[in-house]
């Protein structure tokens, strides 16, 4: 089997999130079995719900209350994230491509440590792909990982005031 790496999707820009299920919609053409794992993130956006339809090939599971976004976390949303990152290190093995999506934001605002999640990608798998999303990856995460991809805003319509639209960013 050839061996699988390390992406990371990062930057301030919009296509993070939806950069990774493209990657999943290609390795479930390929027969690949996926976990996406979403952090901070909860409830049925229109993502997941088109990624459940690939189900039983797919395994999805969100640890975050969905309101978290910025400021101190809570205990509530500090203790969902640990189980995250435990049930990642269990699971890791049993699949072709993993996807730690929001990972980095949730580094970022100390729900996880970065020791654990480096302590998860150091001890992934050779036959396990690997993808962490989110704006703020840090520097010891970039040095690790074997393709890095920043999002960079050039131009976007939220700053006319258009609002999140249904099918496009939710």
């Amino acid at each position: 089997m050839e061996e699988r790496y390390i992406q990371i999707y990062t930057g301030e820009g919009k296509g993070k999130t939806t950069a990774a299920i493209g990657l999943c919609i290609r390795a479930l053409g390929a027969g690949w079995k996926v976990l996406f794992v979403q952090f901070l993130k909860h409830g049925e956006y229109s993502e997941i719900k088109a990624l459940k339809k690939f189900e039983p090939q797919i395994h999805i599971a969100q640890f975050g209350i969905g309101k978290f976004v910025r400021g101190k976390p809570s205990k509530e949303e500090i203790n969902i994230a640990q189980e995250g990152i435990k049930f990642v290190k269990q699971q890791l093995k049993n699949y072709d491509l993993v996807i730690l999506d929001e990972i980095n934001v949730a580094i970022h605002f100390n729900v996880v440590s970065l020791e654990e999640v480096i302590n998860v990608v150091k001890n992934k798998p050779k036959s396990t792909e690997l993808v962490l999303t989110g704006r703020w990856a840090k520097k010891e995460l970039i040095k690790i990982a074997d393709l890095v991809t920043n999002m960079e805003p050039v131009k976007h319509y939220f700053k006319k005031g258009v609002k999140s639209r249904i099918g496009i960013e939710k």
